[in-house]
């Protein structure tokens, strides 16, 4: 029995793995399905596709599934036109402010979802600008063991406008969303490829952290909105590491 015991574990485990692996791959061909809609096929000259195709290479993803989200997104296959990008915009415990951004095949059910684990974590869903006010949208690359004057260098005419340190000797170059491309543009043409970038919303003036009960709560509302399918990206009005 000890042994079927193990198995059986082994067996629930892997299957708890395939499903995250599942959930996972889907939101990362939404992404790759989203961005070559609104930019191209050609990650040559799409930033946004080229750093979700690296994103699913970094998880292993299967080349045919990345290359379906991709004829997704051209129009060669069906469902890439339905996904829409929708932010919610929120209160969780103790008053911090969350962005939750999400691709979505149907609003409706999306925003019942989202307005039902706000609630159910004691927070609430707001409308329109109710905490948006309170962020900024930015595009961020992440240079890896690469000097931070010269990326400085490199992408201040292009637009850039902050560099700073990200730790482990990583540098993080930021600049307004219509910069990224020519940002992107200026690191490659420096020979500092970004081992990763994205758009990001940021805090204008990060809240005080809470205390740890708060936080606890906090954290595991944004854990079950990660879980969500259609969620993508959670962001903070405050640090909570």
């Amino acid at each position: 029995m000890a042994g079927h015991s193990h198995w059986a574990k082994v067996k629930r485990a892997k299957g708890a793995t395939d499903v995250k692996r599942g959930a996972l791959f889907s939101k990362l061909a939404k992404e790759i399905t989203v961005a070559t809609r609104l930019g191209g096929g050609d990650p040559g000259f799409n930033p946004r596709l080229r750093t979700a195709i690296a994103a699913a290479r970094a998880e292993s993803m299967p080349v045919d599934n990345i290359d379906r989200a991709i004829k997704k997104g051209t129009g060669e296959l069906e469902g890439g036109g339905s996904i829409e990008e929708i932010t919610y915009e929120g209160y969780g415990p103790g008053g911090i402010a969350l962005m939750v951004e999400t691709q979505t095949d149907n609003k409706n059910r999306t925003a019942a979802e989202i307005r039902h684990l706000f609630s159910k974590h004691g927070g609430n869903l707001g409308g329109s600008n109710s905490v948006a006010w309170m962020f900024r949208r930015r595009g961020v690359f992440l240079l890896e063991n690469a000097n931070s004057d010269a990326a400085l260098e490199a992408t201040l005419d292009a637009g850039a406008d902050d560099v700073r340190p990200a730790g482990d000797n990583s540098t993080e170059v930021v600049c307004p969303p219509d910069r990224f491309d020519a940002v992107d543009k200026a690191l490659r043409a420096k020979n500092l490829a970004p081992t990763a970038s994205r758009f990001i919303y940021e805090p204008e003036n990060p809240a005080p952290c809470p205390d740890p009960e708060t936080s606890a709560k906090v954290l595991a509302l944004i854990g079950e909105l990660d879980d969500h399918d259609d969620v993508q990206n959670v962001w903070p009005s405050c640090d909570l590491r």
